[in-house]
């Protein structure tokens, strides 16, 4: 199995890499910035016997989500899987302080990316292959101060259901994952602790999701066992939906 991973150097993205690693998986996967971090990951993954390479690739660049594809296609000889799970997050701020420019951005990161990424696997994925795309529990949870955020991961459940409808006579199925709160460095650098606490109190599973946690539903849906699974957007949340 050849797999794509975006945004694979932390927190969930390094949890995918690293579940699908082990499921036999051959990965490619980018990273914008952490290099360090990345090179933990390829190092931790072939310590295992796993197969897996990262590549410096920022998504915000017009021809950078195909340039990912192209590249990890031509590595691992093929293309079966492909998670988008690279996310750009900002600064909150009302929409009546929020410029177009941030909008513009986080829309090209986050929802424009996941297109193109998509559109190159409608092309190329062969028959039989999944892909996978995270969203959030913002979408229907949502708070005041992330418009850009959910908007964006709100076209990337629509052009999951689209495609659903499109690969399926290919046997390609196209899901959704939306984790809820998830005990990352991100989530905590972002968060007070009285919030955390309080996500905690409103989930009736009582503890923070892991990236584990999330990786697993991930890789159920791109196993065999997923097969008959297409369309959906399963919440990886503990319940708090």
């Amino acid at each position: 199995m050849a797999a794509v991973v975006t945004g694979g150097s932390r927190g969930i993205g390094r949890a995918i890499v690293e579940r699908l690693c082990r499921d036999g998986a051959d990965v490619v996967f980018n990273y914008a910035t952490s290099e360090e971090a990345a090179a933990d990951v390829v190092r931790g993954v072939r310590s295992d016997g796993g197969k897996v390479r990262a590549v410096r690739l920022d998504l915000k660049e017009p021809d950078g989500p195909e340039r990912l594809m192209e590249t990890a296609q031509a590595q691992a000889g093929g293309l079966d899987i492909l998670v988008n799970n690279a996310a750009m997050s900002f600064t909150p701020a009302p929409l009546a302080r929020t410029e177009v420019e941030v909008f513009d951005g986080v829309m090209a990161g986050n929802a424009r990316s996941v297109f193109l990424t998509m559109r190159y696997a409608a092309r190329q994925m062969r028959d039989g292959g999944r892909i996978v795309n995270i969203s959030t529990m913002n979408t229907v949870r949502p708070v005041p101060g992330i418009g850009p955020y959910a908007a964006s991961k709100g076209a990337i459940e629509q052009l999951t259901a689209v495609a659903a409808r499109e690969l399926g006579p290919r046997g390609i199925t196209v899901n959704t994952v939306s984790p809820g709160a998830t005990d990352t460095d991100l989530l905590r650098d972002t968060n007070p602790p009285q919030a955390l606490e309080a996500v905690i109190g409103m989930t009736p599973l009582g503890r923070l999701g892991q990236p584990s946690d999330v990786a697993d539903v991930v890789a159920f849906l791109a196993g065999p066992d997923g097969r008959w699974i297409t369309g959906q957007n399963l919440r990886a949340a503990g319940g708090l939906a």
